[in-house]
């Protein structure tokens, strides 16, 4: 009898360890992206660079990502994502253990889901995918990343909301605490957007806002970028001089459309750094971009694409950047792929020098690899391979 019921207690305690795991999931997941790259103009010299260059259609990452069912169609969720460099094994976004995503928080199908920790924002979410930097990573994104096209920064100390699904259409809200003690309107994040995608086309439109807290009186102007609930945005010499601005504010809207083996897609931005007394820089500086892109699936395998970038600084400086980039990916299965990215800037007028704090020649700067080119023209070619498990 002893032995019977010992068995059947062992069964009944398996089996509600199974209904409890049938309800709870995790799952592993990364990305390796690793190249090899050449960049003409790679040094404030004019020197050519030729090595690793990693991360290129996705940063590289690995992370768990899991969910509880409650009951009543409401989950808890959860997320943790690592960044890293593969081609060093170095930690990413400033060395945190968990740089590109951590949040807790629940999830229903009727009202929506939000969520705590250190998130993506609303434009990133529902603009970016429909850019050619879904496709085809920092190449193809704005010089310098100035408009966080690339996704530079991320939100930390942030609470989420992101609405069902309404037929194609859906929005997002965000906001990030300073966490400054009687200063709770310093150092603040907010952004919201929203996206309509049914069929072949798709739009998507935002605003995200950022803000520096000011120094004490006794400091005098800023050091740099300090928000503790947004990241820095200055990836080169294009908007480094800059990182004493009191605030950012960045419109984007973009839109896609599928013919065929062809996807035509579009953006525009308007990205403003602006100033305060703290700042180091006389006038506000603003960023108008816009984003143009032609893919074509030439096989059930091959995809090929072309971009175009004009980017249009004004207020405190005039610069002017041209940039056209290509790229082909090629896939081995599903989960790897072999791909090959180019592209070539040209740059005109001023810029702020973040050094001197003087008005220079401007230089060029592809994307968000800042790249000093110490020229008005740069060009990169990557050959790689990716990986996602």
């Amino acid at each position: 009898m002893k032995r019977f019921a010992l068995t059947s207690l062992s069964l009944a305690l398996l089996g509600a360890a199974g209904a409890a795991q049938a309800q709870t999931s995790v799952t592993l997941y990364g990305v390796i992206d690793a190249g090899l790259g050449y960049v003409s103009n790679a040094n404030a010299n004019g020197q050519k660079l030729f090595g690793m260059i990693n991360g290129n259609l996705s940063g590289d990452r690995w992370g768990l990502k899991g969910q509880e069912d409650l009951g009543g169609g409401l989950k808890a969720i959860f997320q943790l994502e690592n960044g890293f460099d593969v081609g060093t094994g170095r930690l990413g976004q400033g060395g945190r253990e968990f740089g590109r995503q951590a949040f807790v928080g629940l999830s229903g199908a009727q009202w929506g889901t939000v969520t705590l920790g250190r998130q993506y924002d609303p434009l990133v979410d529902m603009v970016q995918g429909i850019t050619a930097d879904n496709y085809w990573g920092a190449v193809f994104a704005t010089p310098g990343d100035v408009d966080n096209y690339d996704n530079s920064l991320r939100t930390s100390n942030t609470v989420k909301y992101v609405s069902p699904n309404f037929a194609g259409f859906q929005f997002e809200g965000l906001y990030g605490f300073s966490g400054l003690a009687g200063a709770t309107g310093q150092g603040q994040t907010w952004s919201g957007a929203a996206t309509y995608n049914n069929g072949p086309l798709a739009i998507a439109g935002g605003y995200f806002f950022t803000s520096n807290p000011n120094t004490p009186l006794a400091a005098g102007a800023r050091t740099g970028w300090n928000s503790p609930s947004s990241d820095p945005l200055f990836d080169g010499p294009i908007n480094n001089g800059y990182a004493s601005a009191h605030s950012i504010g960045i419109a984007r809207g973009a839109i896609q459309y599928s013919i065929g083996a062809f996807t035509v897609g579009g953006s525009y931005s308007n990205a403003q750094y602006r100033r305060d007394g703290f700042s180091t820089f006389a006038s506000n500086e603003k960023f108008n971009i816009g984003n143009g892109f032609v893919n074509f699936q030439a096989t059930p395998a091959l995809l090929v694409g072309v971009g175009y970038t004009y980017s249009k600084a004004s207020g405190d400086t005039s610069a002017t950047y041209h940039q056209a980039s290509v790229g082909a990916d090629y896939s081995l299965s599903k989960r790897t792929d072999l791909y090959a990215v180019g592209a070539y800037q040209h740059a005109s007028g001023t810029q702020r020098d973040a050094a001197t704090g003087a008005p220079v020649a401007a230089q060029a700067s592809i994307g968000s690899y800042g790249y000093e080119s110490g020229r008005n023209h740069q060009g990169i070619v990557i050959i790689g391979m990716r990986h996602k498990f």
